[in-house]
């Protein structure tokens, strides 16, 4: 299997106030993802954290067209985070890409269709596997309901991923994990073994 030798980190949602709050950082810059956009870089891959469009009422298309600019290939680790993971799941079943290693941080497909218009309408590609060398999935059992469904439905399509379920982590906001660290992100990322 290629060792990675780029990554690109992909945020999830947030509410309109968050997003235009001077309080809070943009979502690319938010909990842990800095944090392990250095460790991937400290290991010499190097690491893009795009600010996806209007996160709070996000559109498929402009997403697709954000994460497009970048290249991406059989040596690229892929890294989405709630609602940015369901929508790598999406568009890697709509392309044809090989990549090195996809990682599913506490995935949302808004399960219920109650959230997000269109965004989430597709089919996961169910041979995903063939293209994409080594797919995590991680989840904490307290998280929310709909994200517990949308790993249930991940699972149910792609039963031989890797999946790491972790102890009252909720959503693994910065403010769960009680830090911007997320050692068991790293350890999956960069294959070390304390990743259970």
């Amino acid at each position: 299997m290629a060792k990675p030798t780029n990554a690109i980190i992909v945020h999830g949602t947030c509410e309109q106030s968050e997003y235009f709050s001077p309080d809070h950082p943009a979502l690319s810059n938010s909990h842990w993802l800095p944090w392990i956009q250095k460790q991937l870089l400290i290991k010499g891959i190097a690491t893009q954290t795009p600010e996806m469009p209007k996160a709070y009422d996000p559109v498929y298309t402009v997403w697709k067209r954000e994460l497009e600019r970048f290249d991406i290939s059989a040596t690229t680790l892929l890294i989405g985070y709630s609602c940015g993971a369901g929508f790598l799941l999406r568009w890697l079943s709509e392309n044809s890409v090989r990549i090195a290693k996809l990682i599913l941080v506490a995935p949302w497909l808004d399960p219920d269709k109650t959230h997000i218009r269109g965004f989430f309408e597709f089919e996961i590609d169910a041979r995903l596997d063939a293209r994409v060398n080594d797919i995590h999935l991680l989840v904490s059992n307290d998280d929310h309901p709909s994200i517990l469904k949308s790993v249930g439905q991940i699972i149910d399509t792609l039963p031989g991923i890797g999946v790491h379920r972790l102890d009252r982590l909720g959503h693994f906001t910065s403010k769960d994990l009680g830090s911007t660290a997320f050692p068991q992100l790293r350890a999956i990322a960069l294959d070390e073994t304390e990743a259970e």
